[in-house]
């Protein structure tokens, strides 16, 4: 499998490319990784240094992998973070071009806007975009619960309600919803669940919560869940080999007392997943 992954990049921690990449590759994903910022660090931090690479210059080097002869052979487009308006243009014309070249190619959007606790923190143009540009033209969607709700104008909160948002989501366009950060009111105390929404059904898994805060976790989701969807065709199977991957990173990263991922320290997660969490339907 080959993913064209269009991403930020950061020279120190893990999130956008250096999140997504080295989990792909470790599942024997062959990887094209086209940048869109090259930061210092994320931008959590609150300070960082590096450029916001120019959409004309994203465009070239797309254009470059193109007259290379790699467009036939991507199997799937990957983007997350957006970090300005002009980059969503190049992303969607690039998804055209990958699937004349290939018309068996997918596109997966992850449409990062923010979350319920920080609210939004990217440019105010940036979710109407996604919404308006962007998620239509996907055939996978990974948003967290909050941002389903911008993307539907709803307030998923309960499994039933969150389910009635997917379905308006994959109205839009895509035929693959998958929710992340899903905190509904009569859940488990001290859990979190995922949801995957497709054609053949509706699947959710639930984990224990980590009081932890991971930049990039949702980047590694995005990632794997697309490598292992597009691989097995199967949103439940997807969904439990990510949840196992993704949990055991964030449970490492956090008994570690560090800051960033520990991503490369948790590699063999992605390669054998426990399997822990088991995909319960829900429809």
């Amino acid at each position: 499998m080959k993913v064209l992954s269009i991403q930020s990049a950061v020279a120190h921690g893990h999130v956008g490319n250096s999140a997504a990449v080295f989990p792909m590759q470790r599942i024997g994903v062959e990887v094209v990784p086209v940048h869109t910022v090259n930061f210092s660090n994320h931008t959590g931090y609150g300070a960082w240094r590096g450029p916001l690479i120019a959409p004309s210059d994203v465009a070239e080097v797309l254009l470059g992998v193109e007259e290379r002869g790699v467009f036939p052979q991507v199997d799937a487009v990957l983007s997350g973070y957006q970090g300005g308006a002009g980059i969503a243009d190049v992303i969607v014309d690039a998804v055209r071009r990958v699937k004349v070249a290939n018309p068996e190619a997918v596109y997966a959007c992850d449409p990062v806007m923010g979350n319920a606790k920080s609210g939004c923190f990217v440019a105010p143009e940036i979710p109407v975009l996604l919404r308006d540009t962007v998620v239509p033209v996907a055939d996978i969607i990974t948003p967290n619960q909050f941002e389903l709700g911008f993307l539907t104008g709803t307030e998923p909160a309960s499994i039933e309600s969150t389910l009635e948002s997917a379905d308006l989501a994959r109205a839009m366009g895509p035929s693959t919803v998958l929710v992340t950060s899903v905190e509904r009111p009569d859940r488990a105390e001290g859990t979190i669940e995922m949801l995957v929404v497709d054609a053949a059904g509706a699947w959710v898994v639930t984990t224990p919560h980590l009081p932890f805060k991971a930049n990039g976790s949702g980047d590694v989701t995005a990632a794997l869940f697309t490598s292992h969807y597009v691989a097995t065709k199967d949103a439940a199977l997807a969904l439990e080999r990510t949840a196992s991957s993704v949990f055991d990173l964030i449970d490492l990263t956090f008994t570690s007392g560090q800051r960033e991922l520990q991503l490369v320290q948790a590699q063999e997660f992605y390669a054998t997943p426990r399997m822990q969490f088991a995909a319960e339907q829900v429809r």
